[in-house]
């Protein structure tokens, strides 16, 4: 009685986790209208940010020169800064574009999925100067210029008659800070006018700002004279234009078409489908019933997968990432098989199935653990240090690896548990090795075969 209501619960701990995994394959897979409102759901599959290689799109490389208002005479600190303002400016609008650093003096940046290399060019804008002076003439002092700011942000905000208006918002570095404070302190006490120049400096201003009091804080808002916010928008663009610490010339551009990445990630489906199935093959030759088991736990596997990849913001699969993935599957295939034959060698000592499955796992637990530790920590190095084709392998395999774990040391343990009530003696399905037992006879050991049941 106690045995068939064991074999009941298995019998539904299997059908729980088999309707969850349908439900996960069409959640991964399927793309449908939600009923009742106007989301279209689009499946973890499709809504897996893809890289250049794979989405096609545009790539321009820059030569970088120091530009004459940089505060720095380091073009390598300088093209650090430039980086890091592009990346506001470009993933604002491109959350999936990457920008990076080529060899000593160049920028890249490349925008997945876009095709016409003007969008890049306008939203980056013609690099112009920015100066703020206190005085309206060719000769005026640039009191603070484009590399005394640290970020620009179009927004919205309160006026002091209680009336929303559109403006810019600028914050300030360190250095740009004190200057702005003691610009704004000379404006108040003379009673002066601050001048915003983007270019030359001349008789015609930008913009003019009145200050009734010096700002000692690291940033302000400036509105006024934007009627939209995509005035303010515009305007703020080229103000963190004119912020890049270098110049950036000679754009070299290259389009890359999306057939090109669709076939490729179609014979990488393809390659990884027929690998998968002639592993299972295999498993299948060597561990009977376990193979079952383990495709099942790989299911799950690839599931979780896509989730992950679509649900993790920065992750953006690429080439290099599909082979980390392959190599994360791999990882897993090889785990399984570990945990397999270790319960081979514990049944072919003696030990009745429960008993060497529940050694099996024991023994290989700490194997396990520390070669994926190992391998975490190898990815997480990769995807600090790595370039960004290196980082777009590295955080898929580092996914990979933290799935591979759970579904070997978790999934796969309640999976064979569950089998075990309805077979714990028939070794034949297992493909399990005959057992070799150690007795004694006439004090004389005696190595002796047991035949499979």
């Amino acid at each position: 009685m106690a045995r068939s209501r064991v074999k009941k619960n298995s019998i539904l701990n299997y059908i729980a986790v088999a309707l969850i995994t349908i439900l996960g394959i069409v959640l991964s897979v399927c793309s449908f209208n939600v009923p009742f409102t106007s989301f279209t759901y689009n499946g973890f599959a499709n809504s897996i940010p893809l890289g250049l290689d794979l989405a096609g799109g545009i790539s321009v490389v820059y030569d970088c020169s120091l530009s004459n208002d940089s505060n720095t005479q380091s073009l390598d600190t300088a093209i650090d800064g430039t980086l890091a303002r592009l990346r506001m400016v470009i993933q604002n609008e491109y959350p999936e574009a990457t920008v990076e650093r080529q060899g000593s003096s160049k920028i890249r940046i490349e925008v997945p999925t876009l095709t016409d290399s003007n969008e890049v060019f306008d939203l980056i804008g013609e690099p112009t100067p920015l100066y703020m002076t206190l005085d309206q003439n060719a000769s005026a002092e640039a009191r603070i210029v484009g590399s005394d700011i640290k970020n620009v942000q179009a927004g919205v905000q309160q006026d002091a008659n209680g009336e929303y208006v559109y403006g810019v918002s600028l914050q300030f570095t360190e250095e740009g800070a004190k200057k702005f404070s003691t610009l704004t302190k000379d404006a108040a006490e003379g009673n002066q006018v601050i001048y915003i120049y983007l270019g030359e400096i001349d008789d015609s201003a930008d913009m003019q700002l009145t200050c009734e009091e010096q700002i000692t804080g690291d940033s302000t808002f400036i509105s006024g004279s934007f009627e939209t916010l995509d005035d303010a928008e515009n305007y703020a663009l080229q103000i963190m234009s004119g912020t890049f610490s270098v110049n950036l010339n000679n754009p070299q551009i290259n389009v890359i078409s999306a057939t090109l990445g669709g076939e490729a990630l179609k014979l990488a489906i393809i390659g990884g489908v027929i690998g998968l199935v002639v592993a299972l093959i295999l498993l299948w030759c060597r561990y009977g019933d376990f193979s079952f088991l383990s495709a099942f736990s790989l299911v799950i596997f690839a599931i979780l997968m896509l989730f992950f990849l679509q649900a993790i913001p920065f992750v953006q699969l690429t080439l290099t990432g599909i082979a980390g993935i392959v190599l994360s599957f791999a990882v897993t295939i090889g785990a399984t098989i570990f945990i397999f034959e270790k319960i081979r060698e514990e049944y072919r000592t003696g030990k009745k199935i429960p008993l060497s499955v529940k050694s099996g796992f024991k023994k290989a637990l700490w194997p396990i653990l520390d070669s994926h530790i190992v391998m975490a920590i190898v990815a997480i190095f990769l995807w600090i240090f790595g370039t960004s084709s290196i980082q777009g392998f590295a955080i898929p395999f580092l996914i990979g690896i933290v799935l591979s774990l759970f579904i070997n040391l978790v999934v796969l343990r309640f999976f064979v548990k569950w089998y075990l009530p309805f077979n714990s003696v028939k070794a034949k399905k297992l493909h399990l090795p005959k057992q070799v037992r150690v007795f004694k006879e006439n004090d004389e050991t005696v190595v002796g075969g047991q035949a499979n049941e």
